[in-house]
C-alpha cells in the first residue's frame, strides 16, 4: 500500500485541477467576473492558509525585511494576481481543455526562463540537451497548433452533456477565431507569468525559508492586489454579491482546495517521489478535462486540440526526461551506453 500510495496521490491532485479547469470555466460562462473571482479566491485561500502558517511557523520563522517584503509582493503581483487574471480572460475566450493542454507546457516554459537567467544550462552535444531542445520545440509547436488549427470536431458526447445551462458555449466551435487566437495568447502569457513566479521564488526563499508563511503572505497581498484591479474594472455591486451557486462553489474549491489542499499534497509526493514525479503526472489532468468537459459542459473535443496537447504532453516529458538523464551520475550513463 505505501508503494501504491503516492500514485493515488498525484492522481488526486490532479483530479483537483481537472476539477478547478472545469468549475472555473462554468462559472466564468454563467457571467461571474473573471477579476472579482480571482480577488474572492486568493481571500478564501489566505483565510484558510493563516492558521496553518500561524501554528507551525510563527515561532520558527525569520524576521521579515523590507526588501524582502518588496520581492514577495513582486513576487504575488506578476506570479499570482497576474497570472490568475489572465487565465481567467483566457478561460472566458476558449475552454477548460486549452487551460488544462497549456498547463502542460509550464515545465518547460520554466525550463527556458531558468536558462535564460543562467540557473539551467542547454549543452546541445549531448543527449539530454537534445532531449531538452526538442522538449521546447515540441512545446511552441503545441502552442502553435492550439492557436491556429482546429480541425474536425468530434461531436459523440456533445448532445449528452449533463449541465443544460451552457448556452451560449463559449467552447472552440462556438469562439470567433479572434478571440480564441486572444485565449490562446492570455492563457500561454498566464502560465509564463507563473513560470517566473516558480523560478525567482527561488532566490526569495534563500532569504525566507518559511514556506507556509511565505505562501500566505503572498495569498494575502494578491487578495488585496486583485481587490484593486477587480474594483478598478467592475464598479457594480450586484456582480460582488456571491449566492448559493456555481459561483461560490468555485470560489470556495479553488481557495480551499486548489490553493491549500493541493499545497501539502505535492510537497508531500515531492518528499516521497521528487519534483519529477509530479511533473510526469500532469497529462492526467489534460485527459480528465477533455471527457468530462464534453460530458458535463458539452465542450467539443477538435482534432487541433488533440493534436496540440499530445505535443505539449511530448515537449513535457522530452524536457523531464533530459533533466532526469543530466542528474544521472557519469557511471550510470556509460553503462547504458554500453548496454545500448
Amino acid at each position: 500500500m505505501k508503494q501504491i500510495k503516492p500514485y493515488l496521490v498525484v492522481i488526486f491532485i490532479q483530479a483537483i485541477y481537472a476539477v478547478m479547469f472545469l468549475l472555473s470555466k462554468a462559472a466564468f460562462d454563467q457571467g461571474m467576473n473573471s477579476f472579482i473571482f480571482v480577488f474572492y479566491r486568493q481571500t478564501v485561500a489566505t483565510i484558510f492558509l493563516t492558521p496553518f502558517a500561524f501554528f507551525f511557523e510563527w515561532k520558527t520563522a525569520p524576521p521579515l525585511s523590507f526588501s524582502t517584503f518588496c520581492n514577495i509582493f513582486f513576487l504575488s503581483l506578476v506570479g499570482i494576481t497576474g497570472s490568475l487574471d489572465l487565465y481567467g480572460v483566457a478561460v472566458t475566450y476558449t475552454s477548460a481543455t486549452l487551460a488544462a493542454a497549456t498547463a502542460n507546457c509550464l515545465p518547460v516554459i520554466t525550463f527556458f526562463l531558468a536558462l535564460l537567467l543562467r540557473i539551467e544550462d542547454l549543452k546541445v552535444k549531448t543527449i539530454s540537451g537534445v532531449l531538452k531542445l526538442v522538449g521546447v520545440v515540441a512545446c511552441l509547436t503545441g502552442a502553435t497548433i492550439l492557436a491556429f488549427y482546429k480541425g474536425p470536431r468530434f461531436e459523440l458526447l456533445s448532445n449528452y452533456h449533463l449541465l443544460d445551462y451552457h448556452k451560449s458555449q463559449q467552447n472552440s466551435a462556438g469562439v470567433p477565431s479572434g478571440s480564441w487566437l486572444k485565449g490562446c495568447f492570455l492563457m500561454l502569457l498566464s502560465n509564463t507569468f507563473w513560470g517566473m513566479w516558480l523560478v525567482l521564488q527561488i532566490f526569495v526563499i534563500k532569504g525566507y525559508p518559511s514556506k507556509l508563511l511565505l505562501t500566505t503572505l503572498q495569498c494575502f497581498l494578491s487578495s488585496i492586489q486583485s481587490l484593486v484591479i477587480a474594483l478598478a474594472v467592475e464598479r457594480d455591486i450586484e456582480e460582488w454579491k456571491l449566492r448559493w451557486n456555481i459561483r461560490l462553489v468555485t470560489v470556495l474549491y479553488c481557495g480551499i482546495m486548489v490553493t491549500g489542499v493541493t499545497y501539502y499534497l505535492q510537497a508531500w509526493v515531492i518528499e516521497k517521489k521528487g519534483a519529477v514525479f509530479l511533473s510526469m503526472s500532469t497529462p492526467l489532468a489534460l485527459i480528465m478535462t477533455i471527457f468530462a468537459s464534453a460530458i458535463l459542459l458539452g465542450d467539443m473535443i477538435s482534432l487541433g486540440s488533440l493534436l496540440g496537447g499530445f505535443a505539449l504532453v511530448l515537449g513535457l516529458y522530452c524536457v523531464l526526461w533530459g533533466k532526469k538523464r543530466e542528474q544521472m551520475p557519469k557511471a550510470s550513463l556509460d553503462l547504458e551506453q554500453a548496454s545500448g
